[in-house]
């Protein structure tokens, strides 16, 4: 209590001194309105409105007294602000004062309604930038001119974007109910650069109720509507690139099974799924264990994710993939039922239902980009996420000795044989290390899917189309098949739904592959003959 109490004196101390910097005219209004609180509801709500109307910082907490019904009058007519506990200020100076005999002020609908609209303008100038975006939002919807000076001398000193940006829509909205033609001009043409639908509804209304602004109106609704498509394009790119990313993850690792060994592995999603409960896993330990390290969970889950994904492919390949080399039949039926022995063991161990795997803070959120795009940074994450984990792969592949063996057993295995590598060896780890890139796709996808034992099913068709269509084999194919059915499926959702959608771009790829049956990227030379 003596803490709030503290706090209560420091905020009327800066109030005071921000009155301080006000014109002599704003602190006599704010004086002369005071008194007509404490007289009849017809000169309480005239003296709302006045008070509200002088943008003085010292009316807010005056007003917001008088609506809670902490504002008191005592017999001599000093009006007094009972703050927490028993502490009593004086409503004029904010100097401690004695209640002896005050009494609650009384009012009715009609000054309530005044308090509204004057609260909604002096929020304006409160110190929580929340409460300022909130008084914007009012003034906004109140359309009133008396509102210009108000909105006029709140921009000069907000320096937080988003709410500079409402109270620019809220005074240009102003403006379209001013007298003067000027003003209602200047506007409009504040309406159009801010480019936004509520803006253009307003637009349509004033040119409902002044034909006069008629052919400005529609030149500002032109302009919305270009800025609005242009947006509305870049949100879609941006939704078509985060599924792209997404399939990018998926497929990364089926391309090095599927693409680099020719083993069709239907297992794939639940490698994607276990690297998923991987990171539900670490998240609960961390919970659990070691609360200073929660905020780091995901990327301890990364390495974590990929150790077990990893060693479940290399048992999975040392004991059962490596006696059906060269015949796919066999093995695909094979890992099928390995996947769902793989599904029922997560459903016996962590059971049926969803786990939740929650985002950092620094995953949370929207995102503004220059023209008003919104994005989410999780799904921004996840793009950069996939583009490096490739950038990683392709490295791996190119640039050290495991890559250099398992592009020479990919391309030969007789003669990389007789050069010393061990093509068993080879084999094992290369299988590991794609479902170890799976592994990784499911930290990732916990992000933005239910963690559940169906969870790598939904990606594993998906993985094959991106790795058909780019190219088998070829990273640059997957890359570019991933992004192209990700943009073209969110393209397509708006006019054909996500099922048909899903359906045209199938059909596409089978059309597709008639023609390039090697896909986008086909390989060439020794790699594509073996």
């Amino acid at each position: 209590m003596p803490r709030a109490i503290a706090m209560r004196r420091l905020l009327v101390a800066l109030l005071i001194l921000v009155a301080a910097a006000l014109p002599a005219a704003a602190q006599d209004a704010f004086l002369a309105a005071l008194p007509g609180l404490a007289g009849g509801f017809a000169a309480q709500a005239t003296a709302v409105e006045r008070l509200g109307a002088t943008g003085d910082p010292r009316a807010l907490p005056v007003l917001r007294a008088l609506a809670e019904g902490r504002l008191l009058k005592r017999p001599d007519g000093a009006l007094l602000v009972r703050g927490e506990g028993d502490a009593v200020s004086d409503a004029a100076t904010g100097a401690p004062a004695e209640a002896t005999g005050a009494e609650p002020v009384r009012i009715n609908n009609r000054v309530r309604a005044a308090l509204r609209g004057a609260l909604g303008r002096l929020q304006l100038v409160s110190p929580d930038p929340g409460e300022r975006l909130a008084a914007a939002e009012a003034v906004f919807r109140s359309r009133s001119a008396e509102n210009i000076a108000l909105l006029e001398a709140a921009l000069a000193r907000e320096d937080q974007p988003q709410v500079r940006a409402r109270m620019e829509l809220a005074l240009a909205a102003s403006r379209l109910a001013a007298p003067d033609p000027a003003t209602r001009r200047a506007g409009v043409e504040a309406l159009a650069a801010t480019g936004s639908d509520d803006a253009r509804a307003m637009l349509l209304e004033a040119r409902a109720a002044d034909p006069a602004l008629a052919p400005e109106v529609d030149a500002a609704v032109a302009a919305i509507d270009r800025r609005l498509a242009l947006r509305r394009a870049a949100e879609t790119l941006f939704q078509g690139l985060s599924l792209g990313s997404v399939l990018l993850l998926a497929a990364l690792g089926l391309a090095v099974t599927f693409g680099v060994m020719g083993v069709i592995n239907m297992a794939h999603g639940e490698m994607v799924m276990l690297g998923a409960y991987t990171a539900w896993a670490v998240q609960e330990v961390c919970r659990t264990h070691a609360p200073w390290l929660l905020p780091a969970y995901l990327p301890l889950s990364i390495p974590a994710a990929f150790l077990v994904a990893a060693a479940v492919g290399a048992v999975l390949e040392r004991g059962l993939i490596r006696h059906l080399y060269g015949r796919p039949l066999e093995t695909l039926l094979m890992t099928f039922g390995v996947g769902m022995i793989l599904q029922q063991a997560v459903r016996l161990l962590f059971g049926a239902q969803n786990r939740e795997v929650s985002s950092p803070g620094w995953m949370q959120g929207t995102l503004t980009l220059p023209g008003g795009v919104m994005v989410t940074q999780n799904r921004l994450w996840i793009i950069l996420f996939g583009l490096a984990v490739l950038g990683l792969t392709v490295a791996a592949i190119r640039f050290t000795r495991f890559g250099l063996e398992m592009r020479a057993v990919t391309q030969n295995r007789r003669i990389a044989s007789t050069m010393g590598i061990r093509s068993g060896r080879v084999d094992a780890l290369t299988f590991a290390f794609g479902s170890g890139i799976a592994g990784v796709a499911g930290v990732a996808l916990s992000q933005i899917d239910n963690v559940s034992p169906n969870l790598g099913t939904g990606y594993i068709v998906d993985s094959f189309m991106v790795v058909v269509f780019g190219g088998v084999g070829s990273l640059a194919g997957t890359l570019v098949g991933a992004m192209t059915l990700g943009v073209v499926n969110k393209v397509l959702e708006p006019y054909a739904g996500a099922v048909l959608a899903k359906i045209a771009v199938l059909v596409a790829i089978m059309l597709f592959i008639q023609r390039r049956p090697r896909g986008l990227y086909a390989l060439k030379g020794r790699a594509a003959e073996a």
